[in-house]
């Protein structure tokens, strides 16, 4: 049993404001607000003429990244002014009763949803590969004209021109990924998350990065960090890098005077270069041949796979996350020996904001760090007994919360408090074990994903069985 470990107080600076603390539960989505937007960000935009002249990613990967569509389902908080939030600050916040069951949400189908586990926001990607956003928009992150929450669904004005194969959402900033592998940022850029080679406050357009290497195939956000990987295998990373969560052997610490810190933020995607491997006696050694495959973002940590299906972790290392069996960050990705055996290779890896989800070859369902407030964490990998022998398709983690989905069914589980995002319903909040969503019994669920407090279920309405108990469910509708 382990207990929690507390992150070092940061004091003070002149233009970041109090910084809080990584485990600040109550505060985690709070916003510091700006009065000035400056659109400046010294990244030339990406016109037309030059799009067309991009190639498109292969396409045997645009079909790996592909997953299959369906209608669009919600549960959690829908008062997205309020997610993360002790108390309304600004007042006049039309306030949403939080959904207990999952609701039909808009009529269309999608190809793709997308939040985070620190995000009010979230992004879809349309039957034609269009990026519409909804939710809260307070830092820019929706990429929409105004500072506004927005309750629908609305296409990313900027994006009109691209077909949009992937996202990520942060704390409030998001990525968009386009076929030819183009970035485009939008959002809270104070830490540079957004990668346009400045700290400008807000990108509230979406913006092409400050990046001209090979194309890039997936992106990923963590709390105020983003990682890119490109398609020969190397990861970039950028914003924050408080805990070591860049992977670039520094958490960017300095004295601006004797009394006040702050932090060398990379403003630009820059390649992670170094992977090691840390023996017992705390011998370091790199790791030859790295090339990542896929990986997952936490608030403050990171885990990937490479094409040899080791796992490495990096970042925040309170509370286990990074499965070392210790609680110290970890500046560089390290190798996570559980895994490095010929049976338990990783083909999967899921961050929740304090724990991490990994899928062996095997097939059974790891857990390391803690997915609960209080209480025992798990300093390694740890077997979930409830879910062997089940054929997992598709997993999301949010703040403390999983959805997982299984066979024919829907497994969630996250302890108290919950705000609905389980779908269980409004006497059965929450749960600490893994739990059956009675109501979704046998639908075909391919795609699922978690904000901070909401869950977003892709269903697939060709299904007889699932099409008839869809259209059962309540709708979401908003003014």
């Amino acid at each position: 049993m382990a207990s929690k470990r507390k992150s070092e107080p940061v004091k003070k600076t002149a233009k970041r404001g109090k910084k809080k603390t990584e485990d600040s539960f109550d505060s985690d989505l709070s916003d510091d607000f700006h009065d000035e937007i400056n659109e400046s960000n010294g990244s030339a935009p990406v016109t037309f003429d030059e799009r067309a002249v991009l190639p498109k990613l292969p396409d045997e990967l645009l079909a790996s990244r592909d997953r299959e569509p369906g209608r669009l389902l919600i549960a959690g908080m829908v008062t997205w002014d309020l997610v993360g939030k002790k108390t309304d600050t600004k007042g006049g916040i039309k306030i949403r009763p939080n959904l207990y069951y999952f609701n039909r949400f808009t009529e269309d189908k999608y190809r793709l949803a997308v939040s985070g586990s620190t995000s009010a926001h979230s992004v879809l990607i349309s039957m034609d590969r269009k990026a519409l956003t909804f939710g809260r928009n307070t830092m820019g992150q929706l990429g929409q004209p105004e500072l506004k929450t927005y309750e629908k669904p609305t296409p990313v004005a900027g994006l009109e021109g691209f077909d949009i194969i992937d996202a990520a959402c942060g704390r409030n900033h998001t990525l968009f990924l386009t076929d030819t592998g183009l970035v485009f940022a939008a959002g809270d850029n104070k830490s540079g998350q957004c990668g346009v080679g400045s700290t400008t406050p807000m990108i509230t357009k979406a913006t092409r990065i400050n990046y001209n290497g090979p194309p890039i195939i997936k992106v990923g956000c963590g709390a105020e960090f983003s990682v890119i990987l490109d398609i020969k295998g190397n990861l970039h990373t950028f914003g924050l890098p408080e805990y070591g969560q860049l992977g670039h052997n520094t958490d960017g610490k300095y004295f601006i005077t004797s009394s006040k810190m702050s932090f060398h933020f990379e403003t630009s995607p820059k390649r992670v270069p170094l992977y090691i491997e840390k023996a017992k006696d705390g011998h370091v050694t790199p790791v030859d041949d790295v090339q990542i495959v896929d990986f997952s973002c936490g608030a403050n940590h990171s885990v990937a796979i490479d094409s040899k299906k080791r796992c490495f972790s990096w970042g925040f290392g309170g509370v286990g996350r990074l499965g070392h069996a210790e609680q110290k960050d970890e500046m560089v990705p390290r190798l996570i020996k559980f895994f490095d055996s010929s049976n338990r290779g990783v083909r999967r890896v899921f961050c929740g904001s304090s724990f991490t989800l990994a899928i062996p070859d095997a097939g059974q369902l790891f857990l390391f760090g803690q997915n609960k407030k209080t209480g025992e964490a798990n300093m390694y990998p740890k077997p979930v007994q409830d879910l062997a022998g089940w054929n997992i398709t598709h997993v999301a983690c949010g703040f403390t919360s999983s959805v997982i989905s299984a066979d024919d069914s829907l497994i969630v589980w996250g302890a108290s408090p919950t705000y609905g995002e389980l779908g269980l319903g409004d006497l059965t909040k929450s749960s600490s074990q893994p739990k059956e969503v009675t109501k979704m019994a046998e639908m075909k669920i391919p795609q699922v994903a978690m904000g901070y407090s909401h869950s977003l279920l892709l269903v697939n309405t060709d299904d007889e069985k699932t099409k008839e108990k869809y259209d059962k469910l309540n709708e979401f509708i908003v003014d």
